[in-house]
């Protein structure tokens, strides 16, 4: 039976168990997907001892933390710098240990259809692997970005710097953070929801809640919101294109 896996830490909130292990048995898949919570990036190591393992998922807090754990990056992951999905490759008794980002795929296909002409700019709230790749992907499908951050460096904003008119002029906002999802959820990020407008286009990558208060406080706005459900299965099934790819 082959072996595919979560690592991050904290995993009680994850989805991706319980939706890979329904798909494998939907589908007839002779496989299992098991969590790994790892305390450490440095336990890492021990999974590579696994010799039944044959890819693995990446979650916060190791998007970025794992990479120097890998042989190699494909194009995409390398220019994000944030790695979500990784192939187990064994050659002639060799382990090589892949690194790719399917996180672009999930977060393009599911905001792409809602972006509007005004949609020109767009703030995302946080600055781990998530975010890169949200960044990654709207400058691709080219919107202006910014990153907002706690410790902001130099062309990023402060949450303190979001105000009424930085809104009107950004009418994208993604949270990339965890803030607002399972158990906190009466938390949402530190921004000023009363300059939003039906014109804005909200977009949480937390899923757990499927409506998080960051997007109810949208709602009430009547701005558009989009939950990270639809990002979730989208780079969980290109995720499992890679592991099958030869």
């Amino acid at each position: 039976m082959k072996r595919y896996g979560l690592i991050g830490f904290p995993l009680g909130h994850s989805f991706s168990g319980t939706y890979f292990n329904e798909k494998f048995r939907r589908e007839g898949i002779h496989a299992r997907y098991d969590l790994f919570e790892l305390k450490d990036i440095g336990e890492f190591q021990k999974l590579k001892l696994l010799d039944d393992l044959c890819g693995l998922n990446v979650t916060i807090p190791y998007k970025q933390l794992v990479i120097p754990y890998l042989d190699e990056l494909d194009q995409t992951a390398a220019e994000i710098g944030a790695v979500n999905v990784i192939k187990f490759i064994r050659r002639d008794g060799n382990l090589l240990l892949r690194g790719f980002n399917s996180d672009v795929i999930g977060f393009s296909n599911s905001i792409k259809p809602f972006l509007k002409q005004n949609h020109k700019k767009a703030l995302i709230l946080g600055t781990g692997g998530a975010s890169k790749a949200m960044e990654y992907a709207l400058r691709k499908m080219g919107l202006e970005v910014k990153l907002v951050s706690r410790n902001p460096t130099d062309n990023q904003f402060s949450y303190s710097d979001i105000n009424g008119d930085v809104l009107t002029e950004y009418t994208v906002v993604v949270n990339s953070t965890p803030v607002g999802m399972y158990p906190q959820v009466d938390e949402c990020p530190d921004i000023p929801y009363d300059a939003l407008t039906s014109g804005h286009l909200l977009f949480d990558a937390v899923y757990n809640p499927p409506q998080t208060l960051f997007l109810k406080k949208g709602i009430e706005k009547g701005a558009v919101v989009l939950s990270g459900t639809e990002m979730l299965t989208g780079q969980a099934e290109a995720a499992w294109k890679i592991w099958e790819a030869p």
